[in-house]
């Protein structure tokens, strides 16, 4: 059963991760002609299509990735409980198990984001590929603050190491 619960909660996480990945790209204005944002796109129209319909967006804000997200949270928490045998929480609790579900999912995205975006400019500084350009407009605002309060060392950019250290810090906390 054990084996089940990781399978389904795999690729639960997987599905929530390309959802919120999408929302990411919208709010840190991706360029969507790049293949790597191309393909997210078409991961998840299926479910952002027939919510946009439904759903206007407010401002700059697509409410229909926004419920997306909120719906794929909502099903990965409701099945994984399901399989680990539980009774259904209260909604109280159960809105909460959804928010730590959106927050985990979106804190590990930024840390293993901001991992190979360093890992990108060691390899290839100055280089150009598809995938350091979308990780670079997503890691961008995070590293900047921790650009301002933490000085290159010899040339070397510590910043995706403490903005690491503090994703990691928020995770222990959120357990």
């Amino acid at each position: 059963m054990n084996a089940i619960i990781y399978v389904v909660d795999t690729l639960l996480s997987l599905a929530l991760f390309v959802v919120l990945a999408r929302l990411l790209l919208q709010w840190t204005r991706a360029d969507f002609r790049n293949p790597l944002c191309q393909a997210i796109v078409r991961l998840t129209n299926p479910l952002i299509l027939p919510l946009r319909r439904i759903l206007p967006p407010i401002g700059k804000v697509d409410t229909a990735s926004v419920v997306a997200v909120l719906i794929v949270a909502t099903v990965d928490v409701a099945i994984i409980s399901a399989l680990r045998g539980g009774s259904f929480p209260t909604p109280f609790f159960w809105v909460q198990l959804v928010a730590l579900e959106i927050a985990r999912t979106l804190l590990w995205t930024y840390f293993y984001a901001i991992v190979l975006y360093a890992l990108l400019s060691l390899i290839a500084p100055g280089g150009y590929s598809p995938m350091q350009s979308v990780l670079a407009t997503v890691c961008e605002p995070v590293l900047r603050p921790f650009r301002r309060l933490i000085p290159s060392v010899a040339g070397l950019d510590l910043s995706p190491l403490w903005a690491c250290i503090a994703i990691q810090a928020i995770l222990i906390l959120l357990h």
